[in-house]
């Protein structure tokens, strides 16, 4: 039998950065603790402080984290073909909300805590930015595929309108089946494509 425990120095604090996300997810900022984090990764008491001292450390370990796999998810996704039909376009946006909202559940969680927590800790937002610049540019080319005019410039509005519609999706009551989050995201992204 091979022994799967996660070995010291990078791949130990890669494994506690996504505990804590985890632990984030599940217990909010409150609940982030360095014995939490143990628990969540499986690992004895003390592995999490003894590879972030402080709970800046651990919290900027798992923005790093955060941006570490949101940029390998982006890099193995399909690139989006141009042009595209409309159905098309809502079909992949309607992947991604979905994706989010299921396995990525827990990053999606982790970042409202830690958006929030940025508020109050300014050094945080500098990872959270690169990430959302990330974001940026992939509703621009979401826009794009779909034949908006101008798509960077409606960039920050289809964002807020996918954020509101993640939001529900995540933490709301009554999240939308699949049918209806593709008609939603269609209905959408006509609007975005519209001739000013």
């Amino acid at each position: 039998m091979t022994d799967t425990t996660p070995g010291p120095g990078a791949d130990r604090r890669r494994v506690l950065a996504e505990a804590a996300i985890g632990t984030l997810a599940r217990a909010g900022m409150r609940g982030l603790t360095h014995r939490a984090v143990d628990e969540t990764a499986g690992l004895p008491p003390g592995s999490c402080s003894y590879h972030f001292r402080t709970r800046q450390a651990l919290l900027q370990a798992a923005v790093e984290r955060l941006a570490e796999t949101d940029l390998a998810e982006m890099a193995e996704r399909p690139p989006l073909d141009r042009p595209a039909t409309l159905d098309d376009v809502a079909d992949q946006a309607a992947a991604l909300v979905a994706h989010w909202a299921g396995a990525g559940r827990d990053r999606v969680l982790a970042r409202y805590e830690l958006v929030l927590e940025s508020t109050r800790r300014p050094e945080l937002r500098t990872v959270l930015e690169a990430a959302a610049n990330r974001h940026r540019a992939l509703m621009a080319d979401i826009l794009t595929a779909a034949g908006a005019p101008v798509p960077a410039g409606r960039v920050p509005a289809l964002i807020a309108c996918l954020d509101g519609l993640l939001h529900g999706q995540v933490a709301g009551p009554d999240p939308l089946p699949a049918p209806e989050l593709r008609e939603a995201l269609r209905t959408l992204l006509t609007s975005f494509t519209a001739p000013r």
